[in-house]
């Protein structure tokens, strides 16, 4: 068996001896690497397998981390990772204790920023060579690799014209694959997609205009003399750069991002160029694995990440036979039952930021293509989108990532909730998502919202309740409504038949029981449960309230479970400060109730990767150990209550 060259990279100085053969071999092993190892574990797939020789080419003309290697959100960044002294540990990748899904600072010193949202590397990329233009720390090369799918976001577009305004000496390296994990959509997209068809207008250009300078008879030298008026018209005409020109940054493309040969020889020249210089790349998502390649579309989007064992001898594994039937994800439950809205109500519409299927809108994309719309990676646009509909009289519903939501707080605050807009804001992903870690965890928007006038802040228990608030927030003309629901399988209790409006501000209560009383919100109910089962067990009857809103809170409830319990347990799946057991307790004392009070969360830190059952012991929210913190709490030596 040939000896792999892959085997004998340990850091990036060992591709800068290689030949361009060797170069290409090793592009070539990273992604068979890259099929056998993900798909045997599962994570983010077709990008990384578009990028590998782009990652071949950058590593075997830089000196990292001398110079700066920018990767955009991460998704792109196993070849990276893998030439980066990390080979040996990919199978670790996405795992509790393993390497992060995307780059951290804090996992290498190759690995220059923390990455995980979109749109953010040229950003980064400005301000560390323009601290170097300044003298601070050593000067050297900096590169951002960014996908067309993340130029879609608007904060690029801003680093874009800030490089250009100052002239900032960086490479940005576009890798166009027509993709962001979904097909991109826009004008961007579309612009782009013209590029990519036709990459022959910019040599074309070129020699139109060296031929228009050479006619005889004094007509060339008239040419000449038009200078840039002739050069802006050519370019308006031919080139697809044109937008990056007129942002006085120079354009090269379109490059070939399967062939090492053609993005050294582009990347030495910008290297050399010392300028805002953009690199156009044209890669295939999913390269080199069937399916992804060759299914279209369709194909790169199934693609974009790997289920663990999927791929076998590189090849789609064999279904596994269907098990019992398994709890309907929330996903599936809140698209299913926007749809239902929408044949109800006309005009009801669906909005996404590029994650059609992560959010569910994919079921309303089919059912109704005309009712749905994506935005593209610009989650501010999506709040101004829907600011703009609800002042038109329509109920639009923006489906985004909890996490991903953080990108439109100032539409949140000023465009929404001032307004008193009826936007309904519908956040997955919200609590511990697992496996993509801190950059994705839904741990804040219940503090982030709470703080905001007009708005009304709901959780569902299970998917009936989920159902039941999507009703409920589409019926509510004051203001806008934000619901969150964790990722993954939901408890397994029969969907309604029909929905039931929820008196706002009003919980429930689950069960009776003496001294202690849990009141949980959201994915923190069935947790309360689970820990009131145990109690039980050791003879300790609780009751247990599921709040359902965190703004308004039901305070006649609160002041019940108070009044008759000597310890109240609040018990959220969001950071504790600010957050739901912040609330209760304020509801409480601005009516004079001081309870004692034990608040169960998150901690005031990011969490790490994992599978959620992992950090969810970590960070103590298990049953077991809100039981435990519970019988700590209220039965000393004595069978008292402790610290009374």
């Amino acid at each position: 068996m040939t000896p792999r060259i892959l085997d004998r990279i340990d850091r990036p100085q060992d591709l800068h001896d290689l030949s361009e053969d060797e170069l290409e071999q090793l592009a070539q092993e990273v992604r068979a690497t890259l099929i056998e190892t993900v798909g045997e574990i599962g994570g983010h797939f077709g990008a990384n397998l578009g990028s590998c020789e782009i990652a071949v080419a950058v590593h075997s003309l830089l000196d990292s981390p001398h110079d700066k290697v920018l990767w955009d959100v991460g998704h792109q960044a196993y070849p990276h990772k893998v030439l980066t002294g990390r080979r040996d540990r990919l199978d670790t990748i996405r795992k509790y204790g393993g390497l992060a899904p995307f780059c951290s600072i804090f996992e290498s010193e190759h690995d220059i920023m923390g990455a995980g949202h979109a749109s953010t590397s040229i950003g980064y990329a400005v301000g560390i060579k323009e601290a170097m233009r300044r003298g601070d720390g050593e000067d050297g090369k900096v590169v951002s690799v960014i996908g067309d799918g993340a130029m879609t976001g608007g904060v690029a577009f801003e680093a874009v014209h800030q490089a250009g305004g100052l002239g900032t000496p960086i490479v940005v390296v576009l890798n166009d694959n027509g993709m962001s994990i979904a097909p991109n959509v826009g004008a961007l997209s579309n612009y782009f997609n013209r590029m990519r068809l036709d990459h022959t207008l910019w040599k074309a250009r070129e020699g139109v205009e060296e031929r228009l300078t050479r006619l005889p008879g004094g007509i060339g030298a008239a040419f000449e003399r038009l200078g840039p008026e002739l050069k802006a018209s050519m370019k308006a005409f031919w080139a697809p750069g044109l937008w990056w020109e007129e942002l006085d940054w120079a354009y090269m493309g379109i490059v070939d991002g399967h062939d090492v040969r053609a993005l050294r020889r582009a990347l030495r020249a910008a290297f050399e160029a010392e300028r805002p210089v953009v690199v156009h790349v044209a890669t295939v998502k999913g390269k080199g694995f069937a399916p992804a390649e060759d299914g279209g579309l369709e194909g790169m989007e199934k693609w974009h990440a790997a289920k663990p064992k999927s791929i076998a001898q590189g090849v789609p594994a064999p279904a596994k036979p269907a098990g019992k039937d398994a709890p309907p994800q929330y996903t599936k439950v809140f698209g299913d039952a926007l749809v239902r809205e929408c044949e109800r109500d006309e005009r009801v519409v669906g909005i996404t930021a590029a994650m059609n299927s992560g959010t569910g809108l994919s079921t309303l994309q089919k059912a109704m293509p005309e009712r749905y719309f994506d935005v593209g990676i610009a989650e501010q646009q999506a709040l101004l989108f829907a600011a703009g509909l609800a002042l038109q009289g329509a109920r639009p519903v923006a489906a985004i990532y909890s996490t991903f939501l953080q990108r439109a707080y100032d539409q949140i605050v000023h465009d929404v909730c001032l307004q008193s807009l009826p936007v309904v804001l519908c956040l997955d992903r919200a609590g511990l998502v697992g496996d993509d870690g801190p950059t994705h965890h839904g741990a804040f928007d219940i503090a982030y919202l709470r703080c905001l006038p007009n708005i009304t802040l709901m959780a569902p228990r299970d998917e009936a309740m989920l159902v039941h608030m999507l009703h409920t927030a589409l019926r509510h003309d004051a203001g806008p409504v934000a619901i969150r629901y964790p990722r993954g399988e939901a408890v397994g209790v029969p969907l309604p038949a029909t929905p039931q409006r929820l008196p706002l501000g009003t919980g429930e209560l689950l069960r009776e029981g003496e001294r202690v009383a849990l009141v949980g919100y959201g994915s923190g109910v069935g947790k309360a449960l689970a820990a009131a089962d145990l109690l039980a067990g050791h003879g300790l009857e609780v009751t247990v309230a599921d709040a359902r809103f965190a703004k308004p809170l039901d305070a006649g409830l609160l002041g019940q479970l108070a009044a008759e319990h000597d310890l109240l347990v609040t018990v959220e799946e969001g950071v504790l400060a600010g957050g739901f057991g912040t609330a209760v307790w304020e509801c409480l004392s601005e009516v004079g109730v001081a309870p004692r009070i034990l608040r169960v969360g998150l901690p005031d830190r990011y969490v790490t990767h994992g599978a959620p059952r992992l950090l969810h012991e970590e960070v103590g929210f298990t049953p077991e150990q809100i039981a435990e913190r519970i019988e700590s709490a209220v039965l000393d030596l004595r069978g008292s209550l402790a610290g009374a």
